[in-house]
Order: C-alpha cells, then sequence, then structure tokens
C-alpha cells in the first residue's frame, strides 16, 4: 500500500473515532486532491471550512481542486481568499505538490 491509500486509511479511521474532526477533514481532503479524486476532496474541505473558515490552506486546496473540475470561478474565489489571509499560500501548497 503506498503512503497515499495508507493516509487514506489512517484518516478514515480516525473519523470513525472522531466523526468530523476538522482537522483530519483538511488531512484526508488534502490526499483526496494528491490523489485526483478532486469531488472527494472539495467535499472534505467544505466540511472542514465550516468549523475553520479561515484556514488558508483548505481554502487553498479546495481552490484548486475546484478548478480542476471545472469550477474556475469557485476556485479563483477561493484562492484568492486564502491569499487574502496568507499572502504566500501558493508557494508554500506548491512545495506541497498542489499548485
Amino acid at each position: 500500500m503506498g503512503q497515499l491509500e495508507q493516509g487514506l486509511v489512517d484518516c478514515n479511521e480516525s473519523l470513525r473515532l472522531r466523526p468530523g474532526d476538522a482537522n483530519t477533514l483538511a488531512s484526508r481532503g488534502f490526499i483526496y486532491f494528491k490523489m485526483k479524486r478532486y469531488q472527494a476532496a472539495v467535499a472534505d474541505y467544505d466540511a472542514e471550512l465550516r468549523a475553520n473558515p479561515s484556514n488558508p490552506y483548505s481554502l487553498f486546496g479546495r481552490g484548486m481542486a475546484k478548478r480542476m473540475i471545472g469550477d474556475s470561478s469557485g476556485g479563483d474565489a477561493d484562492i484568492a481568499a486564502a491569499k487574502a489571509i496568507r499572502a504566500n499560500i501558493a508557494d508554500e501548497m506548491a512545495k506541497l505538490g498542489v499548485q
């Protein structure tokens, strides 16, 4: 099993034990993004952002995932919101492979 698959298993187990945990949802959203499961990434980022609406990492990740599923305007809005909170977020996320 690869690292992403194992991370997904771990996140799912964590959410089984602590349903709705925002940090785990953000992590799983990131994993889904890396797995190119963009719709699932958006869903997890949506859930995480309900608890932490100012999380620039989740806003940026959701924005990029939205772009990948064809929602350019929604993606651009999320990315702009993330940059307004953390100006260098694009550079930080690029280092994590989200670009």
